[in-house]
């Protein structure tokens, strides 16, 4: 997560409870990030513009943003389109990848956040013994012996548990994709 998050994040808020001095700040704070993002693709010329154009689609599309999701993930997805927009209206390749977003925001911190969530909503489907096993042993690195010793059972209990908890998990979303 990048060091404005929290603050972009807090100012955005703010101003969707109608606090304008917030609003301000935070526009002048993405006005920043947006203009070197877009003068690193496109140069200083097109970059005011596309910054502009970025900043209205911010405005006009605020109240579509999810306070539950990182800010910043939800301003670069803006930004993106924006960016390809831009690139269709002068007929320009992208000569760097549009998922480059190091420059932005740090989308590796969004998709970790996504990734995370999902997560978590697959755990949620387990009993909560089942789920406690599998967040300690699987993601959390514990070993096989430590959870055996933390919960009471023993090694092979924990060993079978996890197994068949992760392969339910693992019918249950080759059943969900089955239905697409």
């Amino acid at each position: 997560m990048i060091p404005q998050e929290a603050e972009y994040r807090s100012w955005m808020l703010a101003a969707l409870a109608g606090d304008a001095a917030a609003y301000r700040m935070l526009l002048q704070g993405l006005t920043r990030h947006l203009r070197g993002y877009y003068a690193k693709r496109l140069g200083a010329a097109a970059a005011e513009d596309a910054m502009q154009e970025t900043l209205i689609a911010i405005h006009a599309k605020r109240a579509t943003y999810d306070p539950a999701r990182p800010f910043t993930a939800w301003v670069y997805g803006i930004a993106r389109y924006k960016l390809v927009d831009e690139y269709r209206r002068t007929k320009r390749a992208a000569a760097v990848s549009l998922d480059d977003a190091g420059d932005l925001f740090g989308a590796d911190e969004a998709e970790a956040a996504s990734a995370k969530r999902d997560v978590e909503k697959l755990l949620a489907r387990l009993p909560q013994a089942k789920r406690d096993l599998v967040r300690a042993v699987k993601l959390d690195g514990h070993s096989i012996a430590e959870a055996a010793a933390r919960t009471g059972m023993s090694e092979t209990s924990v060993k079978v548990t996890v197994h068949r908890a992760l392969k339910s998990l693992g019918e249950e979303l080759g059943d969900n994709h089955a239905d697409r």
